[in-house]
């Protein structure tokens, strides 16, 4: 898989290389209930035990989602359903991990508990790539950062020189 583009593969054969993606704006299958739109994370994953197992670790990180496995994923809170995005996502047992705005629209409070569960899954051996308009959390929970704008890099650097970096702070940080 090194150095190999994906960019012409269709979205199931990158999670074959395990890559998933939680997209921006959740993305969930609103008619479903969450521990079905769960399993479908899982469709490549063949081992019942081993879906057993995932399925237990992603209500370890999200226990609000073991809560609410029989119901409509369309009736959760803004919150629960982007949980179910990340949970839905990892069912498919990623090495590297797409997150595109995870705290878009959230309270502050749970913006904190996903960054939280963010660090958790990394520390974990997954590679998580965070793509997040809230620059300053995005840079205390990274070990690197890349500063795009208008889709163009205009910075790259450890999180700590960005977090330093006065540019940054002007420009993204509001100090």
């Amino acid at each position: 898989m090194k150095n190999e583009i994906i960019s012409t593969l269709r979205a199931h054969e990158i999670v074959k290389r395990r890559i998933c993606h939680a997209p921006e704006g959740r993305g969930i299958f609103l008619n479903l209930t969450t521990e079905e739109n769960l399993d479908l994370g899982a469709w490549s994953v063949l081992d019942k035990q081993t879906l057993k197992v995932d399925l237990e670790k992603v209500y370890q990180y999200f226990p609000r989602l073991k809560e609410r496995r029989n119901q409509s994923a369309g009736t959760l809170s803004g919150g629960e359903q982007q949980m179910l995005s990340i949970g839905r996502a990892l069912m498919g047992r990623p090495e590297i991990l797409l997150l595109d705005e995870p705290s878009l629209g959230l309270a502050p409070q749970l913006i904190e508990t996903i960054f939280e569960i963010i660090i958790q899954i990394n520390r974990s051996g997954k590679t998580v790539l965070l793509v997040e308009q809230n620059a300053l959390k995005a840079l205390e929970v990274a070990s690197h950062g890349i500063v795009l704008e208008t889709g163009r890099v205009v910075l790259r650097g450890s999180a700590k020189e960005l977090l330093a970096s006065e540019d940054v702070k002007k420009a993204y940080l509001g100090s």
